[in-house]
């Protein structure tokens, strides 16, 4: 695939993908001003440049919670990537198997648990839960995720009331697509989609349909979805999805401090710096003016993981700089697979490695787990 940077990769998929699916990847909540911030604050983190450092045997390869990674670069969970082409999920985990990183799958994914775990062989990956008022729908989702074996439980903390998105209001976002005017016409636009889409059966979000009470068609499942998401959630769920669950559980959408401190006391193994990808609060810190002072706050008490930005692999290495232990890229994927399903994701992964490594490399570090602030020449945030 004749792609150089991920931004190549969103160009592909912007001509591809109908305009509420590309949309939906490439958009923040109101003004988008968070989700701009989250993009731009990273070029205001500079390099140190080194010369004359031994460079040979270089190494990516490094740990997240405990499991070997390839580099310290994780796969988010996304809604829709089985909008963006068809059995996206499925073909994402299948390209982060191959590259040797973690897949996190959302619920709100169009291919299912059980898809997904049938797709890669039955080899670990990661599942993402957001906690609901059904919980004996939640109790089932992570019996699903513990039977797929996966390895760990992503909870998403930020999600309790939904930020406004007006590029998803405006395009009448759904999962299948309403037939109206509005999505006739986006959908006439890309028939190399459309065909393509005809070629598989999951066209909803099948985590949830024949899973959650009467739940059975597209208008119950709209319904139950905007009714579903909990406003009470609070620190004492933690402990009940813990409960449940008994495996390694990550805590996401941590941008402050205070909740930092909170995240340890819950006996989480790691935390992720995220303000949803920029569309849930408009008006908050990027994710990477946030990173350090969380890390300062947590020290070592647990491991602190970043999202929200990354377009490359020199973002990477700045996330990893100011004390990230491993990142996570949700649109960079999400252009890959839309681009060219497997393959883009796949060329996604290549890009971010190769930039990663180079630049790494240009600031004298030889193992991407010494890198550190030592490694910078000003951060830049304020």
């Amino acid at each position: 695939m004749n792609a150089y940077t991920i931004h190549d990769l969103m160009d592909k998929a912007r001509r591809r993908v109908p305009r509420m699916f590309f949309d939906y990847a490439d958009s923040g909540s109101w003004t988008e001003s968070t989700y701009r911030a989250n993009e731009e604050d990273f070029q205001k983190i500079l390099f140190r440049q080194r010369v004359a450092v031994d460079m040979t045997n270089r190494t990516l390869a490094s740990k997240m919670i405990g499991e070997d990674v390839s580099m310290p670069v994780a796969i988010a969970p996304t809604g829709f990537g089985g909008m963006q082409h068809p059995d996206g999920e499925m073909l994402g985990a299948k390209a982060a198997v191959e590259a040797g990183i973690p897949f996190t799958l959302s619920t709100m994914s169009i291919c299912s648990i059980e898809d997904v775990s049938e797709a890669i062989g039955g080899k670990p990956f990661w599942f993402q839960l957001y906690m609901m008022k059904d919980r004996d729908f939640i109790a089932n989702l992570i019996d699903r995720a513990k039977a797929a074996n996966c390895s760990a439980l992503v909870i998403t903390l930020d999600l309790q009331i939904l930020g406004q998105r007006h590029k998803d209001l405006r395009n009448g976002l759904s999962a299948p697509p309403k037939i109206n005017l509005n999505t006739v016409m986006q959908l006439a636009t890309r028939p190399q989609w459309c065909l393509s889409m005809l070629g598989t059966r999951r066209h909803t979000f099948r985590n949830i349909v024949g899973h959650a009470k009467n739940v059975g068609d597209l208008s119950s499942l709209s319904s139950w979805t905007a009714e579903q998401f909990d406003p009470q959630l609070n620190w004492s769920d933690i402990e009940w999805i813990k409960e449940r669950w008994g495996g390694k559980v990550i805590l996401k959408g941590i941008m402050d401090p205070e909740d930092a401190k909170m995240a340890v006391s819950t006996g989480a193994d790691a935390i992720v710096v995220s303000n949803h990808g920029g569309r849930q609060l408009d008006g908050a810190p990027s994710s990477i003016a946030a990173l350090p002072g969380i890390v300062d706050a947590v020290g070592d008490k647990i491991e602190v993981h970043m999202d929200g930005g990354i377009r490359s692999g020199q973002d990477v290495l700045r996330a990893l700089c100011l004390g990230a232990k491993g990142v996570y890229i949700g649109r960079a994927w999400l252009y890959g697979v839309g681009a060219g399903g497997q393959k883009g994701v796949a060329k996604a992964l290549e890009i971010i490695r190769k930039e990663l490594d180079i630049t790494m490399a240009l600031c004298g570090e030889r193992d991407i787990n010494n890198v550190g602030p030592h490694n910078l020449a000003e951060s830049g945030l304020s």
